[in-house]
Parts: structure tokens; C-alpha cells; sequence
């Protein structure tokens, strides 16, 4: 298979990369490295990167932002960061991308468990993962030519345990083996319009 991993670099991307990398032929797209980069947040930079990419059969986005502060210092400013970046351009990239996939392709999408159990600071994100799950579940019933939309979400993982730990008290990390297998499941499984939970 042909797949275009977005955010291939992160920590979840460069496993997810890694292990498609092994048997398929697999392009990383980044907003500042990658074999083509792309803005999420711009539409145009979007369909440039598909139109120098060509027909892909998965495409898989594990990339999006999502300001993280008290609610009570939260602008509206501050929300739209997370609505143009994670929500939109999520949406944008399944609006294009579907045009550039072959017959029976898919597209796999991220959020995470704060769409389920959120913690503190964590408004703008939380709001945009739940609506990313609603999302996925709706347009899953309009897809054509047998293309899958799917979400994997999932909890705080082991490789960011040290950076995050703070904000997740009592939460257990996840192995990144159990992540990678969510995309492996969206990817090679036959399912559509599911948010595939990966929470412990």
C-alpha cells in the first residue's frame, strides 16, 4: 500500500511510521520536515500536498493542535487554535484527502481520551477531540467508493509519560505497541465510523 502519514515525525507518528514503513510504501508529511510538508490549517497547502502526492490507498493524520489553559484564561482566540488546527484541519483532510484515495482506501484520524475523561486545563482540547468523534460517526454514513473513516484515541503513552505525567495523575501509560496496533487496526481492519479507544 501507498500511505501518507501526517505528523510521522511525533512521538506516536515516528512508531506508526516505523512499523507501516515494513511493508508498505509510506510518505511522512510534516508542517516543518517530512518527505512534503503541509499546513493542516491551510485548505490550499492541503490539496497542493495531495496533488504532488497522487492516489493513496491510507492516510493516516496524527497531527493537530490544541491550546491547553484554564479555562477562566482562555480567549476566544485561544479556542480557535484547536478548532483550525485539530478539528478542521482533521475535517479538511478528509473533505480533500477522500478525492486522492483509491477504492477501498482509508483515512485514520487522532484525538484522545480527553474527549471521554478530561483533566484540568484541558477545555479547548477536550471539545475538540468529542467533536472529532461525532464527526467521524456521521461522515462515515456518507462515504463513497467503500473509503473507511476511522479515529484512534488514545490515552497519555509510555514515550510521553515524563512530559505529561503531571497533568495525568493515576493514569496509566499506554505501551506504544497498543497504539500502534490501533492505527494497524484502522488501517488493515474493516472498520468504519469508529473511534478506536485505546485507554488502558
Amino acid at each position: 500500500m501507498k500511505i501518507l502519514v501526517i505528523g510521522g515525525h511525533g512521538t506516536i507518528g515516528k512508531k506508526v511510521t516505523a512499523h507501516f514503513s515494513e511493508a508498505n510504501e509510506v510518505l511522512v508529511a510534516g508542517r516543518s520536515k517530512g518527505d512534503i510538508l503541509v499546513d493542516i490549517e491551510d485548505p490550499a497547502s492541503i490539496t497542493k500536498m495531495f496533488e504532488q502526492i497522487g492516489r493513496l490507498d491510507a492516510v493516516i493524520c496524527i497531527a493537530g493542535e490544541a491550546k491547553w489553559a484554564p479555562f477562566n484564561e482562555m480567549s476566544e482566540a485561544d479556542f480557535h487554535i484547536g478548532l483550525n488546527s485539530k478539528l478542521m484541519g482533521q475535517v479538511n483532510l478528509v473533505r480533500i484527502g477522500k478525492n486522492y484515495l483509491s477504492p477501498k482506501g482509508s483515512i485514520t484520524l487522532s484525538t484522545g481520551i480527553l474527549a471521554d475523561d478530561p483533566v484540568v486545563m484541558t477545555s479547548s482540547a477536550a471539545m475538540v477531540n468529542g467533536a472529532i468523534h461525532s464527526f467521524i460517526k456521521a461522515v462515515a454514513l456518507e462515504m463513497e467508493k467503500g473509503i473507511r473513516v476511522n479515529a484512534v484515541s488514545s490515552g497519555m503513552v509510555e514515550d510521553a509519560y515524563e512530559k505529561y505525567k503531571d497533568y495525568f495523575p493515576g493514569h496509566n501509560p499506554i505501551p506504544m505497541k497498543k497504539v500502534v496496533n490501533a492505527y494497524v487496526r484502522s488501517v488493515n481492519g474493516r472498520d468504519h465510523g469508529r473511534v478506536i479507544r485505546i485507554y488502558d
